[in-house]
């Protein structure tokens, strides 16, 4: 294989990996956007009526009412409630330790290792798009030093590749940083509600569980 051979194969081989790259990127942005929509309610008023039907059978010690409250709700804040009610025998302070160390782990873990793959492809998407630019010259140049004299039509499909890949790279990495900035407040306004929404579950926990043991129930 020549070295125009060589360029050639190289440069589509960097479409290719800029394709791989966008393709990835895109799906680790749904990822995450269907797990926030999953797992976050829509709005404060619709997690606020979840919190105010567990709340009276929470705090009067009614702990199977609550359970099937929150039983089939793929959502954090109920998922998380019915961890706290099957292990209240731990006591008040571990449960919470517990409640939060899921939380960090199940969800958040999750969110930033799909987040920590979308920062890797913005970065490295313009990374590619320099490679196939600094192939693309090197190939003009090489040509340039072969012939005493080069039509501008033979270095056509360097120069083309110089600034496609560059133009690819940026398609890529645009939209992204966009989406991303987009899921970080997402993201934010969802570990906000969830927070609030445990606090409240916690409270509600800890008055059912002094209510259980001033009637000497566990």
């Amino acid at each position: 294989m020549d070295y125009e051979g060589l360029v050639t194969y190289v440069g589509n081989a960097t479409y290719g990996a800029q394709a791989i790259v966008a393709l990835w990127g895109a799906y680790c942005v749904v990822m995450v956007w269907r797990r926030v929509a999953q797992k976050r309610f829509r709005s404060e008023e619709e997690q606020t009526e979840f919190l105010t039907a567990v709340e009276d059978p929470l705090a009067r010690g009614d702990f199977d009412s609550a359970s099937g409250i929150c039983e089939g709700d793929v959502r954090a804040v109920p998922q998380l409630a019915l961890l706290a009610i099957a292990n209240r025998n731990l006591g008040f302070s571990k449960v919470r330790q517990l409640v939060v160390d899921r939380f960090q782990r199940d969800l958040m873990a999750d969110l930033e290792h799909r987040i920590s793959w979308i920062n890797t492809v913005i970065k490295s998407a313009p990374m590619l798009g320099l490679f196939g630019t600094v192939l693309g010259m090197m190939g003009a140049f090489a040509k340039l030093a072969a012939a005493e004299t080069v039509k501008p039509t033979e270095l056509a499909n360097d120069i083309s590749l110089a600034l496609i890949t560059t133009a690819i790279g940026l398609a890529i990495a645009i939209p992204l940083g966009i989406a991303m900035a987009s899921i970080n407040v997402r993201i934010r306004k969802m570990e906000d509600l969830i927070i609030s929404g445990l606090t409240h579950v916690l409270e509600n926990l800890r008055d059912g569980l002094e209510v259980r043991g001033r009637r000497g129930e566990g």
